[in-house]
């Protein structure tokens, strides 16, 4: 008997069946080993030691596949085919090792492969090798890298800037990339142009448009006509000439597909064309790689979805011409197979392209046996694929050049347009674009000749405004990265989330925007820590990375180097103040915290008291702007300098309220904006009210504010009892109220127009229910399909502290990166088999309620596996003595003591 251990329990069961009898294949569910969230895991005075840590979950399953190895033939690993997958292969090694579970002359052995079909297995099981200790090495030099920048920057960052989580070494340089575009944004100084346009008609009257583009021998750009007074004296100029068609040049180019998908091209389509964030482009990519049911049968899709390669194998290439000549004939073939090779840098080609697994399965023969995202992905990769292979499109562009003779003046005017003469590959497939196309590079021109003569039929004279470059899409932001060759593409999916998780930035419009939390890191590292956020840096520490992969350096070398100078930029800060941490970001943040005022004057005056000047502040809830004349002038506002949207820097004020005069404003607060009556006076606070959720607040008039601050309202009389029903916002959101009982507004419920009915009803729905569980009972959830092993529906359901999974009494909580539309039936098993182990096979029961004994603090562990932050962790309290007992019943006690935070590897891939 040949154990086989591969990652996935999907994955099992497909190579199981394809390997038949004489081999186990068992499951590692990923990485079994990790580095303990706390100080000491990685040990620089030791040559960088590092402890390893079996998880809790991967206890059992190291004890079954020990249990498998006693007696077996031998060991074959077949976990995924990448850097992360060699290091599980190793992880799984020495943890057996430990346990005793192999034996010295048991052999080992390595197998890979890159798509899960039964040909591929086989083949791979013909060619095993041992496992590669060179990217085990590049492996752990990245593992002892984000470790140790997590457990030494945390520290400092919490020091030196109160109110800051974390930073990660990939994360963090990502992040600046957004904050640095926000800044353009934010310093670009619009400037104003004119364009003139003149419609022509042909002697055969056909219309088409040019542009001025030279006078009087001098060329006219895009920015030369600068005012309205210079247009208007080209305007007329353009309407008293005579047009002359100058010279028609007619030039044939050829347009070539792009190569099949790499795990970054593919997230930058899929997101341009689909709108899949990179996240969920790659679970729904390792669905269609691990294998989805296709009439009955388990089949792997597509092959190995984490590749830097461009290259489809000799095979595979064959098979994706046979499908070019069958579906669109000979001229679209060329006649040879195209070859590709990749612009990225630091790339890693050890693996094929992203391509289908069988070429025959075209995706409107299979697309009912697959989910609705996996269909859209799946074709997309497939037209991709044959497309890389088809004939070049084929383009006439046309330049047409024009005179226009004027009192004396000759202008010159310029039309451009390409005409397609024959699509080749743009038949099936066209790359997106993250910006808009030029418009005159797909408009047509007439047939014209040299000396024709032209006549006016209109001139269009447009003023324009230079724009700022756009923000970031996740797909924009992909490709940058990978232009500048930081990170990996394994990793842009994580670092992307983690972005958005730890809240550093939102995404708005489908772009990128840095939060206030995200911007005050940046601006914290560039100053105290530019060398680790610099983008070449950065790269660089990549390509040593890839160095060690290629066994070129040692990875020890490279780990005693970097940490020398890290600790040496870590401890030329120890002594720095915090008031001038703060005077830094003061400097640095300025052009987004203080932006030019229209009128000119000095945007840093505080416009409560007039003579403090502001700037930025740090408190306990994070960064704030307040009056250098504290105590005696208390303004402040928050850091934003407006609601997302280009708003003012300042409270917006919507009018005075007629009752009392004060002024009614519209402010931003930590809990988001809320309306204000008046200032406070002495220690009467202002009357505040939060707006309902989902209201946006440039909607926000004096009419509806004053509504809002008129909150809680009388709906109307109970029909039962005639006690008011109120309608309010709360804590939690609107609700109305009737005696104790309070109700939450659904959505489509407005808390200013709610009416009497609708009240009574959600009120009575409510005391139904009791406060507890749905408004309609308990949800019957969705099945997800069968479990594969036990049997038995497998459904995912909505429950009090978020959607979960079920089956058979065991329950499983959702990840944050999951929903109950994108789960899958696969991950679903992992999930409930995770928590079986857990539980010990049992369902979670209730347990038994015990007598109250007097409160212990309690340790809390926590663990950040995303990649790019140090997520900290909190240690157990020290223990007391105890207590003397108190010498009056009833006597008050002394808080328990906070635990200290405790920093965690970061950017871990």
């Amino acid at each position: 008997m040949n154990v086989v251990v591969v990652e996935s329990p999907a994955k099992a069961k497909t190579i199981n069946k394809y390997l038949g009898r004489g081999y186990e294949v068992l499951a590692s569910f990923g990485h079994v080993r990790d580095l303990p969230p706390k100080d000491g895991s990685v040990d620089p005075e030791a040559d960088f030691r590092m402890i390893w840590e079996v998880d809790g979950k991967a206890q059992k399953r190291i004890a079954d596949i020990a249990r498998a190895l006693k007696g077996a033939d031998k060991l074959i690993l077949a976990t995924d085919p990448d850097r992360e997958g060699e290091a599980i292969s190793w992880h799984l090694i020495e943890a057996l090792r430990e346990k005793r579970a192999l034996s010295p002359d048991q052999p080992i052995e390595r197998v890979v492969f890159n798509a899960i079909t039964k040909q591929a297995v086989t083949e791979a099981m013909k060619h095993p090798r041992v496992v590669d200790q060179a990217l085990v090495d590049a492996y752990l030099a990245r593992r002892a890298l984000d470790y140790l920048v997590g457990f030494t920057l945390s520290p400092v960052l919490w020091r030196k800037l109160p109110g800051a989580r974390s930073a990660g070494r990939v994360q963090s340089v990502a992040l600046r990339l957004v904050c640095d575009r926000e800044l353009e944004i934010e310093k670009f100084v619009s400037q104003e142009y004119w364009s003139l346009v003149a419609t022509l008609l042909t002697p055969r009257q056909e219309a088409f448009q040019a542009r001025l583009v030279g006078a009087d021998g001098k060329k006219i750009t895009r920015l030369d006509i600068g005012s309205g007074a210079d247009a208007e004296a080209f305007k007329q100029a353009l309407e008293a000439a005579r047009y002359t068609v100058a010279s028609v040049e007619a030039k044939p180019t050829r347009r070539n597909p792009q190569p099949p998908f790499t795990t970054s091209t593919l997230q930058q389509e899929a997101s341009r064309k689909l709108g899949f964030a990179p996240a969920h482009t790659m679970r729904v990519a390792q669905r269609l790689y691990e294998g989805v049911d296709i009439d009955g049968e388990t089949v792997g899709l597509i092959t190995y979805m984490r590749t830097d390669g461009v290259q489809m194998a000799p095979e595979a290439i064959a098979s994706v011409r046979s499908v070019v000549k069958e579906d669109y004939g000979d001229r679209y073939l060329p006649a040879a197979p195209r070859q590709y090779q990749t612009k990225a840098k630091n790339a890693q080609e050890a693996h094929e392209a992203i391509r289908p697994t069988d070429m025959a399965r075209r995706p409107r023969d299979i697309k009912r046996g697959l989910e609705p995202d996996q269909a859209k992905l799946y074709e997309l990769i497939y037209m991709r694929a044959v497309a890389s292979q088809m004939e070049s499109a084929e383009l006439e562009r046309t330049t047409v050049d024009i005179t226009a003779s004027a009192g004396g003046r000759t202008l010159d005017l310029r039309a451009t347009g390409s005409v397609i003469t024959f699509d080749g590959f743009l038949a099936v497939y066209q790359e997106g674009r993250d910006e808009d196309p030029d418009d005159d590079e797909s408009r047509r021109l007439p047939a014209m000749s040299q000396g024709e003569p032209l006549a006016k039929q209109a001139l269009d004279v447009t003023q324009h405004f230079t724009e700022p470059p756009p923000r970031y899409s996740e797909a924009s932001l992909v490709k940058r990265m990978e232009e500048l060759g930081i990170g990996r593409p394994s990793t842009y999916a994580s670092i992307l989330q983690v972005l958005k998780d730890r809240n550093y930035v939102r995404i708005d419009k489908r772009r990128l925007v840095p939060e206030d939390r995200g911007r005050i890191v940046v601006a914290f590292l560039e100053s105290f820590f530019s060398r680790y956020v610099e983008y070449d840096f950065t790269a660089d520490l990549e390509e040593q990375l890839d160095r060690v992969s290629n066994n070129e350096i040692e990875w020890h070398q490279l780990l005693r180097r970097f940490w020398t100078d890290f600790t040496g930029a870590v401890d030329g800060i120890k002594d720095l103040k915090i008031s001038e941490v703060i005077d830094a970001l003061d400097a640095m943040l300025a052009p987004h915290i203080f932006p030019a005022r229209e009128d000119g004057s000095d945007p840093r005056v505080c416009t409560t008291c007039g003579t403090g000047r502001l700037s930025l502040k740090l408190g306990r809830f994070g960064a704030f702007i307040g009056c250098s004349n504290y105590p005696e002038c208390r303004y402040t506002r928050p850091f934003s300098v407006g609601n997302g949207e280009g708003g003012e820097a300042e409270n917006k004020v919507l009018g005075q309220d007629p009752d009392t005069g004060f002024d009614v404003t519209l402010r931003s607060g930590r809990f988001g904006p809320y309306i204000q009556l008046g200032e406070a006076n002495g220690g009467d606070k202002p009357k505040r009210a939060g707006l309902p959720k989902g209201t946006d607040p440039g909607s926000v008039d004096l009419e509806m504010a004053l509504r809002l601050l008129s909150l809680p309202r009388e709906v109307g009389k109970h029909p039962e009892d005639g006690e008011p029903i109120l309608a309010g916002i709360g804590r939690f959101g609107s609700y109305v109220q009737h005696g104790k009982t309070y109700a939450n507004l659904e959505p489509g419920d407005d808390v200013l127009a709610i009416g009497l009915n609708r009240a009574v009803t959600l009120i009575a729905e409510k005391r139904e229910k009791g406060g507890k569980g749905r408004r309609f009972g308990g949800d019957p959830g969705k099945t997800l399909g069968d479990h594969p092993d036990q049997g038995g529906p497998i459904v995912v359901k909505a429950g009090r502290y978020g959607p979960y999974v079920s089956h058979n009494g065991i329950n499983a909580t959702l990840p944050k990166d999951k929903t109950p539309e994108t789960i899958t039936l696969a991950e679903a098993v992992e999930l409930i088999a995770q928590r079986a182990e857990k539980t010990g096979g049992a369902p979670k029961r209730k347990a038994p309620a015990k007598k109250v004994a007097a409160p212990k603090a309690k340790a809390k562990d926590t663990k950040a596996k995303d990649e790019g932050e140090a997520k900290p962790a909190k240690k157990a309290a020290p223990k007391k003595a105890p207590a003397k007992k108190a010498a009056a019943k009833g006597a008050a006690k002394k808080p328990a003591a906070k635990a200290k935070k405790t920093p965690e590897p970061a950017d871990s891939e």
